[in-house]
Order: structure tokens, then sequence, then C-alpha cells
């Protein structure tokens, strides 16, 4: 990898999953910066806060990758994509999704696939053969 992503966030309200998941990440030493946030609503948090995501200047943060779990309390998987939409585009950024979720529901991976307009559906855990193949699929100057 000739560099890294500045930031990668985890939106899961599962603790062993987001442990499992941040060392993946950091064994596969994509990222500089891996946040974790519990929830759809901790998520939009930490969008619409500015420089929560290791930048040094007054900007929002901007993750180039999030990994979204579905079922989570306060706020879903599904609502927080329904916010996310909303946001000035400032707070936006162009972020690739993966929908990271042990659903086996047919009707999640439509639905999902509609949503995501730059991203995809994958099945939990996270391996370090899908973190490979989403660099080479979503971020290929990254190679």
């Amino acid at each position: 990898m000739k560099i890294k992503l500045n930031c990668v966030l985890l939106v899961d309200d599962n603790d062993s999953d987001n442990f499992i998941h941040k060392r993946v990440l950091e064994k596969s030493a994509v990222a500089s910066n891996i946040a974790v946030a519990m929830n759809g609503k901790e998520a939009l948090d930490f969008l619409t806060t500015k420089g929560s995501c290791g930048q040094t200047d007054d900007s929002y943060s901007q993750p180039e990758l999030i990994f979204l779990d579905i079922n989570m309390p306060i706020m879903d998987g599904w609502e927080f994509l329904e916010e996310y939409h909303r946001l000035d585009v400032g707070q936006k950024g162009k972020i690739v999704f993966i929908m990271l979720t042990t659903s086996l529901n047919p009707v999640d991976k439509i639905k999902a696939e509609k949503l995501l307009e730059n991203g995809c559906f994958h099945f939990k855990p996270l391996t370090l053969q899908m973190i490979n193949d989403i660099i080479r699929q979503h971020f290929p100057e990254y190679l």
C-alpha cells in the first residue's frame, strides 16, 4: 500500500466485534486512525464534530471508510443512512460504506445495495481478505 487511509470508522454496538475488527484493521495497516461508534447516533455525532478523525485543521471528520452494522440500539444502520443523506455536503465527504452484518435476510442485502451508492454488503467477521478486496475495489489509488 502506497499510502494509508486517514480514518476508518466502525459503527457497531458489539464490543467483541469492534475489538476483532479493529485488530484486523490494525494488522492490515490500511488506516492511520480507527474510530468506533456504538450506534448510528454516535456515528452521526462523529461525522458532525470537527477534528475527531485525527486531522489537525478545523474540518469535519470524514473517514474514507465506514463499516456499518444494521441492528443497533438508539439508531440502527438504516436510520443512520437516512440521517447521513440529510447532512450538509461538507459533513458527508466521500465515504465508502460497507454494511457489515450477521443478517441473513436477503431483503437486507437488496436494501443495502440500493442505499449504498458507494459501498457494498458483507457478512461478519471482517477479514484481511475482505479488507484487501475493499481497498482494491474502492481505493485503487492507495495500492
